[in-house]
């Protein structure tokens, strides 16, 4: 992936390199976190389009690139794990108790 540092000009953007050398530590955190490649992977995406959708002043900005990355990343991964719980949470159907067992199993047990 190369991006120009201005339209016109040959030259790739020198702060493309450190961005794209972050990668495999991003997706490293979103597995260890999330435990799925597939879901890690996407996470890793979408923290790069909230990075590219930044104004480029915006990007100037940030001391460390890295450091923000990981941020997001994590953040993306919380919110993807709390959603998860609220849906595991949600009970859809009627409820229904837990089976008692039987006296013969409460004697001999």
């Amino acid at each position: 992936m190369t991006t120009p540092s201005e339209p016109g000009h040959g030259r790739l953007d020198p702060s493309l390199n450190a961005i794209m050398s972050e990668r495999r530590q991003l997706i490293n955190l979103a597995y260890r976190l999330l435990g799925s490649l597939a879901d890690a992977e996407d996470v890793v995406q979408e923290t790069y389009a909230r990075w590219y959708a930044m104004p480029r002043q915006q990007q100037d900005a940030i001391e460390s690139p890295g450091a923000w990355l990981t941020r997001v990343a994590s953040r993306i991964c919380l919110d993807l794990l709390g959603s998860a719980r609220a849906r595991r949470e949600r009970y859809v159907g009627e409820w229904v108790p837990e089976p008692l067992p039987d006296r013969t199993e409460w004697i001999g047990g």
